[in-house]
């Protein structure tokens, strides 16, 4: 079963004073968003509403079952874990190259530039993901009023749209993504307390889903892959350290308030599932109805009218998804034109709102072609886009946490520093273990997550290992052959 499988079937800021110096013109707005607005940008790109009404059913079916919660709350835990060195190492470098300056720091800048290249192919494939999902939404929502057009004309509209809102200052996608955000977690929490007034379901009310027993289950193996993919994102708050306001502070508090708010709404959302169907048999309702597993609750507790409201915010909920990741590739392509591994001229932002607008146009380019050859090869936008550009993100993104769960081992080993051995080893060795155990567990479950075991899917570890090698070989290169610029990478946002 692939993971589109249980995806339903449903179908201001102000602007910024003039430039007044070439350096400006590099230099991303400062004090553009405070920490209400970079949680937006994070639980946005988590896409809550499609992470629990479309994952989460296939962790129940496939996983453990009623341990789903449990699961949440592990892939929480492991999280939380990461973020203590993570935020620690934030307070010593920061800026817009975010995992990228992490890991030139840490590990050294060919590994540097390598985690760039693979955090890039990893964000980019989310995105590919996700406006093919929005299309084939759009595509069939509009369809009863008449309006038939493929799904890809409608990831297209987004590709656009989302372009445009990326050219604003970024107190401006803060906000749209705030509202998003507040509507599907509110479809969300109406549903969970609809669930708590009504009693539950047919075995009443319990917390088994959060008993060791429950969530150590046969199958927890399974449900982590799920469960990790739908935290994507989070890691996304040290990119705007450049933008925040007092980053010091407000980037680490961003970072647990992200991470606390998915896993406790994620645990949450899927306790009170455990509720409506019952622990005995919630497994297998899922298995049964992947798609209708949510909506079958909504319109029960709810009422029809839910189920309608329910299909519209998932499409808002994408939107928002897109967005936020625009905004985070947006700063890559900008650091790395900024450090002089790319065009320069990605490194310029927009004179009015301080946005890296160059990196925007490109980056939405770059998505066009690779939307446009999946078109051309005729690709399913389920079975094909949407489920093989997942799985290609989930082992991308945890690749590049245990580089930089090296990298702050390593940056603490040898810079003096007043944090305990809690913050600059346990921990981050904590994570990192967690990390390359999630790693192993998504790589060996690659055909369950995308529905396929052909050579191009089991070929995905290989490829993001080829990505790492090509971006360290480049840095190698620019070490014998431009060694001035060898000696700046990872240190302009220091």
């Amino acid at each position: 079963m692939s993971l589109n499988d249980a995806v339903p079937h449903a179908v201001s800021g102000g602007a910024l004073p003039l430039a007044t110096d070439a350096s400006a013109s590099r230099a991303l707005a400062k004090n553009s968003v405070g920490l209400a607005h970079i949680v937006f940008f994070v639980v946005a790109a988590a896409a809550p509403l499609t992470a629990v009404v479309g994952a989460s059913p296939a962790a129940f079916a496939f996983g453990n079952g009623p341990g789903v919660p449990g699961a949440f709350v592990l892939a929480g835990l492991l999280y939380l874990v990461f973020s203590v060195g993570f935020t620690a190492m934030s307070r010593h470098v920061g800026g817009a190259g975010a995992f990228y300056t992490y890991i030139a720091q840490g590990i050294g800048k060919p590994a540097g530039v390598g985690g760039a290249m693979m955090a890039l192919v990893t964000y980019s494939a989310v995105q590919i993901a996700v406006y093919a999902l929005f299309g084939v939404f759009v595509a069939g929502a509009l369809a009863p009023f008449g309006i038939e057009l493929p799904w890809w004309v409608w990831a297209y509209v987004a590709l656009i749209a989302v372009m445009a809102c990326g050219q604003r200052n970024i107190a401006f996608s803060g906000a749209i993504l705030g509202v998003c955000m507040v509507a599907e977690i509110a479809i969300l929490l109406l549903l969970d307390i609809g669930i708590v007034l009504k009693g539950g379901g047919p075995e009443g009310f319990t917390f088994s889903a959060f008993a060791p027993s429950t969530v150590f289950a046969p199958g927890l193996g399974v449900a982590l892959v799920f469960v990790i993919g739908s935290f994507i994102g989070f890691e996304a708050t040290a990119i705007f350290g450049e933008e925040a306001e007092n980053p010091e502070k407000t980037i680490p508090r961003a970072t647990y308030v992200a991470v606390l708010l998915i896993t406790l709404f994620y645990a949450f959302s899927t306790w009170a599932a455990v509720q409506f169907y019952g622990p005995s048999q919630v497994q297998g309702i899922a298995e049964k109805g992947l798609e209708a597993f949510y909506f079958t609750a909504a319109a029960e507790v709810l009422g029809g009218w839910s189920v309608e409201v329910m299909n519209l915010l998932l499409i808002t909920s994408l939107f928002a998804c897109i967005l936020s990741f625009h905004n985070t590739i947006n700063r890559y392509f900008f650091a790395l034109g900024r450090e002089g591994l790319a065009l320069r001229a990605l490194g310029k932002v927009h004179e009015v709102h301080g946005s890296p607008h160059i990196a925007g146009y490109v980056q939405s380019a770059v998505a066009a072609v690779i939307l446009a050859l999946f078109i051309a090869a005729g690709a399913d936008p389920y079975t094909t886009v949407f489920s093989f550009m997942s799985a290609l993100a989930v082992l991308g993104i945890l690749a590049v946490q245990v580089l930089v769960s090296l990298a702050v081992i390593r940056f603490f080993r040898v810079t003096p520093t007043r944090h305990g051995i809690w913050t600059t080893l346990i921990a981050p060795v904590l994570g990192l273990v967690g990390l390359a155990g999630a790693l192993v567990l998504v790589t060996v479950n690659l055909s369950l997550l995308t529905g396929s075991d052909g050579p191009l899917v089991m070929a995905f570890p290989y490829g993001l290992a080829v990505v790492f090698l090509l971006g360290a070989g480049f840095a190698l290169y620019l070490r014998q052959r431009r060694p001035e610029l060898y000696a700046s990478l990872g240190e302009v946002f220091a």
